[in-house]
């Protein structure tokens, strides 16, 4: 599990802050649906709403940095 998040994260890095915003709109699309499988019944992979949400963080998290490292 580490590596593939290690791995996920990597792959992050790499983006330009254009691509990070579009995952970012992509993965609160995700969310937004997960959340309506759940509210309907119809979500079979409940850990996938935490993978999701931790990946929104990650995002934020280098974006967030980056844009940092732009003013410095």
């Amino acid at each position: 599990m580490a590596r593939k998040t290690k791995a996920r994260l990597e792959d992050l890095k790499a983006k330009s802050a254009d691509q990070l915003k579009e995952d970012l709109v992509r993965l609160k699309k995700e969310q937004f649906n997960l959340r309506f499988q759940a509210a309907t019944g119809q979500l079979e992979k409940t850990s996938s709403v935490s993978e999701v949400r931790r990946d929104i963080a990650r995002v934020k998290t280098l974006m967030r940095e980056k844009a940092q490292a732009g003013k410095a």
